[in-house]
């Protein structure tokens, strides 16, 4: 079980993005521009990844590129897990373009940005 670089991960969270604009650049439109209304559109982006690693160990640009979130020993992530590592994102995206998460995974051991190593897992190709 090796712990996956950038490279890939970055391409994953590419085709996650992706997705995500064609749902919440719509739907944007579609419930107004307020503040209140734009968190709300914010938080469905976060409750795709909470639910996606939970039920399923990946969203669908992980899928993609064969990879998977588990636990460090190798076992399937729980939802504890998932919240965690994923509400932890507003961290790992400071102060811009996921900084702080591209040179946590590229400086520690197991390449693990904030949100892996609170939670303890790992993104490994499948």
């Amino acid at each position: 079980m090796q712990p996956v670089g950038l490279g890939p991960r970055i391409v994953a969270g590419i085709i996650d993005l992706i997705i995500m604009m064609v749902i919440i650049f719509p739907l944007s439109f579609i419930v107004g521009q307020s503040l209140g209304a734009q968190l709300g559109v914010s938080l469905i982006g976060i409750i795709y990844f909470i639910v996606m690693e939970a039920l399923k160990g990946a969203t669908v640009g992980k899928m993609a590129m064969g990879l998977k979130v588990v636990k460090k020993d190798g076992s399937a992530i729980s939802w504890p897990e998932s919240v965690i590592r994923n509400l932890l994102r507003i961290v790992d995206a400071l102060p811009a373009f996921y900084i702080i998460g591209i040179v946590c995974i590229a400086v520690t051991p197991n390449k693990q940005r904030v949100g892996d190593m609170a939670a303890s897992t790992l993104v490994v190709k499948k």
